[in-house]
């Protein structure tokens, strides 16, 4: 290889981390996952608690064409969100054993269940009737799940969980409110993984 082009191959960008939308496809911007993927490393290698499975979870990024496939980023977002859980588990059992963390799981999932008993259609607060929200029946639907599997033991996993999708409605079900649910109940599936 010649020194021009060892100058040419050190300037170029390095491979993208993920596979890239094409055509009018949507996908994550790339800069801004790479970016959360860094601080994240970095974070989780210097043991603080700066970052949190939580906020793995909730960690959002614009659409762009060109972008890195919103599936391939979740799945790897899933596994780090995994590994945080999973350090958290341990310091707090450290911390106050393991009795300690089983009692809050516990109390989480009674939580969720008690939140779950309301009759179908009326779980959650609703959108106006001019605003849309969550289709009623299709979180109905997962909101069985849940149950099935903290009373149950159904199989259920964070990763289902992790992507669940509903279409919208008019008057549906408030976003926020099954999302924080969905949330508690991926909490809850980690701590006992």
């Amino acid at each position: 290889m010649t020194d021009r082009s060892l100058d040419n191959a050190a300037t170029e960008d390095p491979p993208p981390a993920f596979a890239l939308t094409t055509g009018r496809t949507l996908g994550y911007h790339r800069a801004a996952v790479d970016t959360f993927l860094v601080s994240a490393r970095k974070a989780f290698e210097l043991g603080g608690d700066q970052l949190e499975a939580a906020d793995v979870r909730t960690a959002s990024f614009p659409l762009v064409k060109g972008g890195y496939v919103v599936a391939d980023v979740d799945a790897a977002l899933g596994r780090v969100e995994d590994a945080f859980a999973a350090r958290e588990r341990e310091r707090v059992v450290r911390a106050r054993g393991a009795g300690a963390w089983v009692e809050q799981a516990r109390e989480d999932a009674q939580t969720i269940l008690d939140h779950l008993a309301r009759p179908a259609r009326h779980r959650f607060a609703r959108s106006g009737v001019l605003t849309f929200g969550y289709r009623v029946d299709e979180v109905d639907h997962v909101a069985t799940r849940i149950v099935r599997y903290l009373r149950d033991g159904d199989a259920l996993t964070a990763e289902q969980l992790r992507s669940a999708a509903f279409r919208m409605q008019r008057g549906g079900y408030r976003e926020e409110q099954v999302d924080a649910l969905l949330d508690a109940t991926i909490d809850v599936i980690l701590a006992v993984r």
